[in-house]
C-alpha cells in the first residue's frame, strides 16, 4: 500500500505519541502504525462516558492488546456541559472539546509530545464540527494528512492483517438523536440497550434512532424484508418498550450513516 510509508514517516518524526483511540477502524489503524513505528513510545487512550457502549470499550481493550500498544482508559464529562446535552447542530464540537481538553493535559503529564486522532480524508468532506475542536487543541490527523479515504483505511487495515478491517462504523450513541432533542444519560442507556438487543439477534450494521418516545430502527435496505419475516416482532417491541421507548418503528429507506444530517442539507437548499 503506497500510503503506508508516508503514514509511517509521520510517526518516525515523533518522539512519543498519544492516540485518541475509540476502537473504530480508523483510530485502530492509527494505533497499529504508531505502535509499529514507536513501540512503547505510543499510547492509545480510550475516553469513557455514557455515550460509549460497554461492549465497544471491551472491544477496544481487546484490539489494543492484540496490536500490543500500551492502552489506558480515561473519563470525559461532556454530559456536564449544557451546550452538549442541548444537542445543537455543533454538538460534536463540544464533545471533542471535552475529549481533547482531557487528552492534551494527560499527554503533557505523561510526556507525550503529540496527540493524534483517526480522522480520515473523507471526514474532511462531511459535516464534522468536532474536527475544528481537535485542530484548535493541536491534534494531528495522520490519516487525513496522507489523504487516506475510509475505503483506503479499510484496505490498508486488511493489508496489515488487522482482523477488524471490515468492522462496521459505530459512532457515539449521541449521534442517534435528532438535533435539538435533549440528550440524557437515561436516553443514551435505552438506545444502547436497544442496539445491544439487535446485535444479539445477529445484526451488525444498524442504528436505533431516538425520536422522543419512538425508536426508529435502521438496517441495511437489503436486510429489511428478511428482518420483518424472520424476527419475533412482538418480543422485539416488548424489549424496546421495557427499555423506555413507547413506540417502535422500522425505517423503510434503510440504514445510511449520518442520516440525521439530511435535515441540515435540506435547510440549506
Amino acid at each position: 500500500m503506497q500510503q503506508l510509508k508516508p503514514l509511517q514517516a509521520i510517526f518516525s518524526q515523533m518522539d512519543r505519541a498519544l492516540v485518541a483511540y475509540s476502537g473504530g477502524i480508523d483510530s485502530t489503524l492509527v494505533a497499529k502504525v504508531a505502535h509499529d513505528v514507536l513501540g512503547d513510545r505510543a499510547l492509545a487512550v480510550t475516553a469513557v462516558s455514557p455515550s460509549l457502549l460497554s461492549e465497544d470499550l471491551e472491544a477496544a481493550k481487546a484490539q489494543a492488546a492484540t496490536i500490543g500498544i500500551l492502552h489506558r482508559v480515561t473519563e470525559t464529562h461532556e454530559m456536564d456541559n449544557p451546550d452538549y446535552t442541548a444537542n445543537p447542530i455543533n454538538r460534536c464540537y463540544f464533545c471533542k472539546s471535552e475529549l481533547y481538553d482531557t487528552l492534551k493535559p494527560l499527554a503533557q503529564q505523561l510526556g507525550y509530545q503529540y496527540v493524534v486522532d483517526g480522522v480520515n480524508a473523507d471526514d474532511l468532506q462531511d459535516y464534522r464540527p468536532g474536527i475544528q475542536a481537535a485542530k484548535e487543541r493541536g491534534t494531528r490527523s495522520p490519516l487525513a494528512e496522507v489523504g487516506l479515504t475510509k475505503l483506503e483505511v479499510r484496505q490498508l487495515a486488511r493489508f496489515l492483517e488487522l482482523p477488524w478491517w471490515d468492522k462496521p462504523a459505530q459512532p457515539c450513541l449521541s449521534s442517534r438523536f435528532p438535533y435539538g432533542e435533549t440528550i440524557t444519560a437515561e436516553k443514551l442507556q435505552r438506545v444502547g440497550q436497544a442496539e445491544r438487543y439487535l446485535h444479539n439477534l445477529g445484526h451488525c450494521t444498524l442504528r436505533v434512532r431516538s425520536h422522543g418516545d419512538t425508536a426508529r430502527i435502521e438496517l441495511p435496505a437489503e436486510q429489511i424484508q428478511d428482518f420483518v419475516t424472520g424476527t419475533d416482532v412482538p418480543a422485539l417491541v416488548q424489549a424496546l418498550q421495557s427499555y423506555g421507548f413507547v413506540y417502535v418503528t422500522l425505517d423503510l429507506e434503510g440504514f445510511r450513516s449520518g442520516k440525521l444530517n439530511q435535515g441540515l442539507l435540506r435547510a440549506t437548499i
